[in-house]
């Protein structure tokens, strides 16, 4: 379509050429039929740079095709100035210098608007840059603000995170030397307690074998008192004592009776019964069973008799029963 548009344009702007050449050219009855003509490619040609520009650029165009129109037609009148003689010569120059002058008026009338068009396309598309400049610089602020914020966000929370792992951490350190150091109280405590208990054993076992030496000392010192003290008649009383038992069986009372009869006083014959070593329950059974040696008794016969010879009844009672009554 933008071919053949631009085939018609050649055309009529060729016819314009034409018919301008031949209004000059045939004479004067024909100029003003070629005149109408040439206007009417003149019209046609800017019909069609109507359709071929846009609402802007049509007259742009349009002067284009006559600044192009002028400069065929100075070069027609100045070619007619040299070939149809002198007499025309002066007439086609100044022809020609018409649409010389022509051609100027629209170079500087293309030139202005030519200017004014792209200075405003110049503006406008300046300031759409610099609108879409600042646009994309303020997304540009905008992310990088959004960056910084979220990095400092991001820096925040990991210095938060550090902080309560090095408290947590710290904690947890106080909180493991305060069990330290009361564990090692504990076991200080427990030792002095240990210690302390260990002393007072130690002071008890020695009071105690202190107390035990002095008591032995003391017995020793009583019995070598008591030695000292110790009468021949009661030494013999001892012997007399000990030699009855050894061949017979006596109780307490009955044994001292029998070294008062010997001739021992009551005193020396209960000291020599007192200072022997003897179970008076073993000679209860020791008498019970002299007895069923040389007599039959029954078993409360048995006790009074040992009752009778000085023997307690727990003792009278325990003999017969160790002798089968």
């Amino acid at each position: 379509m933008d071919a053949f548009l631009l085939i018609l344009i050649s055309l009529a702007f060729a016819g314009m050429i034409i018919f301008s050449v031949f209004a000059f050219v045939k004479g004067k009855d024909h100029r003003r039929g070629n005149l109408l003509k040439s206007g009417g490619c003149l019209f046609a040609c800017f019909v069609l740079a109507m359709f071929v520009g846009s609402a802007d650029g049509a007259f742009l165009i349009f002067l284009g095709f006559l600044m192009i129109l002028a400069l065929a037609g100075m070069v027609v009148f100045f070619i007619l100035a040299f070939v149809k003689g002198k007499g025309n010569r002066l007439r086609n120059f100044l022809k020609s210098g018409g649409c010389l002058l022509a051609l100027l008026v629209f170079v500087l009338i293309v030139g202005a608007m030519s200017e004014d068009v792209p200075v405003t396309e110049e503006v406008n598309a300046s300031i759409t840059d610099k609108e879409a400049e600042a646009k994309a610089k303020q997304e540009e602020e905008d992310k990088e603000r959004e960056a910084n914020e979220q990095e400092e966000k991001e820096q925040a929370e990991k210095e938060q995170e550090e902080r309560e792992a090095k408290e947590q951490a710290q904690k947890e350190q106080e909180e493991r030397e305060a069990k330290e150091q009361a564990q090692k109280e504990q076991e200080e405590r427990e030792a002095r307690e240990k210690a302390q208990k260990e002393q007072e054993a130690k002071e008890e076992e020695e009071r105690k074998a202190k107390e035990e030496a002095e008591r032995k000392a003391k017995e020793e010192e009583e019995r070598k008192a008591k030695e000292d003290s110790v009468t021949v008649s009661q030494k013999q009383a001892v012997a007399m004592a000990e030699q009855y038992l050894s061949f017979m069986a006596f109780s307490k009372s009955g044994l001292i009776d029998q070294l008062e009869f010997e001739g021992f006083s009551t005193e020396d014959a209960t000291y020599g019964v007192e200072h022997i070593s003897v179970d008076w329950q073993e000679q209860a059974v020791i008498k019970a069973e002299e007895y069923l040696d040389f007599m039959a008794f029954s078993r409360q016969g048995l006790i009074d008799q040992l009752v009778f010879e000085g023997f307690s009844q727990e003792h009278a009672a325990y003999a017969a029963s160790q002798v089968g009554l």
